[in-house]
């Protein structure tokens, strides 16, 4: 009878040894065995996942391969370029400005970038042959900060769809981070708007442009605020624009065919040196850990640590959702929405409207964002939940985002 007994403890205690913090390891543990099959099969090259619950990381591995040119095992503090995942913190960085009264987020983006006084809107009409021509005309009311945070502005991207305003930008590179500021600038004032300012979702150069506002408004770059205001602060000790020398070794690189789209990679963004502009929507690195402690802070109400980056209510601003009437048009006019059905538009990343709605798990509340090259978040403020996955694929970026998400809620106990 006691040999049974002990037999029942000892059988019972690793399952629940496996659980903390409400979270089942054992499932988190296999999600890292199908990463490993993903990258013994070519189609990963390597990745950092990290899962936190109140507050406590339980989950922080490395699979496969830093550069999988050379097979350098992953290491967990890797550093990645996280391309969008750029936008909250340019996001977080004007809502600390609109804290200190140095902004309005009503304010019309002409106060600070006078080349932006008279935008105009593309609008396509029927021309000869029924060939569609761009027509341009006024726009019918100024674009605001607001709209900048929210991509409610017009100002588009060349990529992801095709229109006769996004052949424009294709025509002039206005996409391209290997400009100057002014270059930018003077190319984007001078392009049409995809849209009316605030009438639709729209996503593009916004949060680009609103990190050269702040540049005008502080006389600092990008790179220097983010570092005094949120880096710093925060203990992103391997954050930036850059990386230096003497942490070039731990940059993540992709495969140079992409095994998902049969293509050559994009070539990535050269970070081993500073750019010529700071790109807030599209430029830095970070490692898992970096990112998560930023995520961290807006959990806990916009302070880890005893630091404090934002006010509460300025956080409950930011992870709102600000589309309201503006959803439904944004979701159902033909082109990529990429927040996805059932989730509107915060200031600076999607924002989940109700529990259901769309086809994976989350809350309502909750809010994600993802880089072009494979990183992608999540925090779930009604479990206490923030998920971090890194890596550089660009083809894959969505399948192990899914992936990712599917695992860490399955665990949950």
């Amino acid at each position: 009878m006691v040999r049974w007994l002990l037999a029942v403890v000892f059988s019972v205690v690793p399952v629940l040894a496996q659980v903390r913090e409400g979270v089942d390891l054992g499932v988190l543990g296999a999600f890292k065995a199908r990463l490993e099959a993903e990258v013994a099969q070519g189609r990963l090259p390597g990745a950092v996942a990290l899962v936190a619950r109140n507050g406590q990381v339980l989950f922080h591995e490395a699979v496969g391969y830093l550069d999988p040119q050379g097979k350098t095992p992953m290491p967990k503090d890797a550093i990645f370029r996280i391309y969008s995942m750029t936008k909250p913190l340019t996001s977080a960085l004007a809502l600390q400005l609109a804290e200190e009264g140095r902004i309005f987020l009503t304010d019309p983006i002409a106060l600070y970038l006078p080349e932006f006084r008279e935008v105009r809107v593309g609008v396509e009409k029927p021309g000869p042959e029924g060939k569609a021509v761009l027509e341009l005309v006024p726009a019918q009311k100024p674009i605001t900060v607001y709209d900048l945070l929210r991509h409610t502005s017009g100002i588009t991207y060349g990529i992801f769809f095709d229109s006769l305003v996004k052949q424009e930008y294709r025509k002039v590179g206005a996409d391209a981070l290997d400009q100057t500021r002014e270059e930018f600038l003077g190319k984007l004032a001078r392009l049409p708007l995809q849209f009316q300012p605030g009438t639709v979702w729209e996503y593009g150069n916004s949060t680009d442009l609103l990190g050269h506002l702040l540049e005008r408004v502080t006389g600092q770059t990008l790179a220097e605020l983010m570092e005094a205001r949120i880096f710093r602060p925060l203990g992103m000790a391997d954050s930036g624009f850059a990386v230096p020398s003497d942490k070039a070794n731990r940059i993540a690189e992709p495969f140079r065919q992409d095994p998902f789209t049969r293509s050559p990679t994009p070539t990535p963004l050269n970070v081993r040196e500073p750019p010529r502009r700071y790109s807030g929507g599209a430029g830095a690195v970070a490692t898992a850990l970096d990112y998560y402690r930023f995520l961290q802070a807006l959990l806990n109400g916009g302070t880890l640590e005893g630091k404090r980056i934002l006010s509460p209510k300025s956080v409950a601003l930011m992870t709102a959702d600000h589309l309201g009437p503006l959803y439904l048009p944004s979701l159902q006019r033909g082109a990529p929405y990429l927040p996805g059905p059932g989730y509107g538009f915060g200031l600076g990343f999607a924002v989940r409207l109700e529990d259901g709605g769309n086809p994976l798990p989350g809350s309502k509340g909750d809010y994600f964002w993802a880089g072009l090259f494979g990183t992608y978040f999540f925090v779930d403020p009604k479990e206490r939940l923030i998920g971090v996955f890194m890596t550089q694929s660009p083809g894959g970026r969505t399948y192990y985002a899914q992936l990712f998400r599917n695992a860490v809620y399955a665990s949950l106990r």
